[in-house]
């Protein structure tokens, strides 16, 4: 026998071949150990299994299934028990070896379903016939074979289509638990390929919170392995995805390294998370405040770009002369005794320096008052009444006129079709 490394945890189906389920035990020497059994082969397990035990597990205990004929009943009975007994233990995806060496056919089911959050391997026993090629091992004078396999090699990819489609609808964090979670059940080969997709719905949700670094960062990496995973095949859409997030690494780069106080990035990052926003996850309040921020962003960069004015510290003498003393008057914040203007009044000094953008804006103000208005009277604005998903929408359409941005600028996030 060769013995293997200590695994954390092992369930043993033994209906009584007592040689067979120590000869495991003692190859895999787990930590805790349950046996999945009828009341009858209790006794067998005290008087000559445990005897046989090389090194005995740190916790143990039992199942008890009195029907296991019925893959009905040893479902209910396993779905009760075992979950419990395997988070007790501290059981984490992944950790799990089930042994169905002495399975019934309704025992090998239930098992194999109750146990398949857990489960990163499944072995077995089975008696040698002749001709086969693999190592033949003697138990009792008898002559088997050892198999084992680990179903989440095959299952995956089902797993996989769902962390794709929540990446998909802009759930990034649970996207990368998915992922995370598949990482630990696959055998090795596998686990650098989920890594990456982890990785890469890590870096998107980053993304979302406006972590540019440690997006670009997470990118950088997940970019990396599916680009390596890629030359083994890897699953459909794989090599398609790739240009994309690309792309969208090197607008985060762009970003990260430039070195502006008033960065063109953010404007346009602004802008496409506001379209994320209403489009994707379906929150026109958190949209509308995205688009208020985008604008606002897009005059200071004309402002700080053209004219070298900061809006959160200004000169007033670098103001339109109708503005001045307007700026003197009403815009000293006193605790740092800086002249700082809001958005109306960074689009009016546009228009009055004979910016485009600011003389678009007064034209545009007809149309934008309302919305302005409706987005004052929003819930996250300073009202009480929920903001409706077309206004949103025709707001974003005039910021976009306004600012003069192509869509072909905006970062557009990947989907994943895996």
């Amino acid at each position: 026998m060769k013995p293997e490394q200590s695994v954390k945890a092992l369930v043993v189906a033994f209906t009584g071949d007592t040689a067979v389920a120590a000869y495991a035990i003692n190859r895999l020497r787990p930590e805790a150990l349950c046996f999945v059994l009828p009341e009858s082969a209790k006794a067998l397990v005290e008087t000559d299994v445990q005897p046989k035990v090389e090194q005995m597990p740190k916790r143990w205990d039992w199942v008890t299934l009195p029907e296991q004929a019925d893959p009905v009943a040893c479902h209910r009975l396993l779905g009760q028990a075992l979950p419990d007994l395997l988070r007790a233990w501290d059981v984490q995806p992944g950790e799990l070896v089930v042994d169905l060496t002495g399975a019934t056919p309704a025992m090998s089911g239930a098992l194999a379903l109750v146990t398949q959050p857990w489960t990163s391997r499944i072995v077995s026993l089975l008696p040698a016939r002749e001709g086969q090629e693999e190592e033949r091992i003697d138990v009792s004078g008898k002559a088997y074979v050892w198999v084992q396999g680990n179903p989440w090699d095959e299952t995956a990819a089902v797993a996989r289509r769902e962390g794709a489609d929540l990446f998909n609808r802009g759930l990034f964090a649970a996207a990368n638990k998915v992922f995370r979670d598949i990482e630990t059940r696959v055998s090795g080969g596998q686990k650098p390929m989920y890594r990456a997709f982890a990785d890469l719905a890590d870096g998107y949700d980053l993304w979302e919170r406006f972590q540019y670094r440690q997006a670009w960062d997470k990118l950088k990496t997940a970019t990396k392995a599916l680009e390596m995973a890629s030359l083994w095949g890897g699953p459909p859409g794989l090599k398609g995805l790739l240009p994309a997030v690309k792309a969208n690494a090197g607008f985060l780069e762009k970003l990260v390294l430039d070195p502006a106080e008033v960065k063109e990035s953010v404007a346009l990052d602004l802008l496409a998370h506001a379209g994320r926003r209403l489009h994707v996850l379906h929150d026109p309040e958190a949209a509308m405040l995205a688009l208020l921020r985008a604008l606002e962003a897009f005059a200071q960069r004309q402002l700080f770009k053209s004219y070298k004015i900061k809006s959160w510290d200004v000169q007033p003498e670098q103001l339109p002369q109708a503005l001045q003393e307007v700026c003197r008057t009403s815009y000293l914040e006193y605790i740092d005794g800086k002249y700082k203007i809001a958005l109306q009044a960074q689009f009016r000094a546009l228009a009055g320096l004979g910016d485009p953008m600011g003389q678009t804006f007064l034209r545009e103000w007809p149309t934008m008052k309302p919305l302005l208005d409706a987005a004052n009277h929003a819930v996250l604005g300073h009202g009480f009444e929920p903001i409706k998903p077309e206004r949103v929408q025709q707001f974003y359409d005039v910021v976009v006129k306004l600012t003069g941005v192509a869509d072909s600028s905006l970062p557009k996030f990947p989907t994943l079709a895996l």
